[in-house]
């Protein structure tokens, strides 16, 4: 994992919460709940890669 990888979803999460806060002080909550939901989404495709490589690891490590 590096730093690239953490750096970007730090810059997801700035991007969504400028985002909603713009969208909640509009009045659209709504369209603010599903910012933050694709947000969260967009993190979690992120972050599948290094899930697989743990979970590859792990297997090696145990001998699974």
């Amino acid at each position: 994992m590096g730093i690239s990888l953490i750096l970007k979803i730090a810059g997801i999460g700035l991007v969504v919460s400028v985002a909603v806060q713009i969208l909640q002080k509009s009045g659209r909550d709504e369209q603010a709940t599903f910012v933050t939901v694709a947000g969260v989404i967009i993190a979690m495709l992120l972050l599948a890669g290094e899930i697989s490589t743990l979970f590859s690891t792990l297997k090696r490590v145990f001998g699974l």
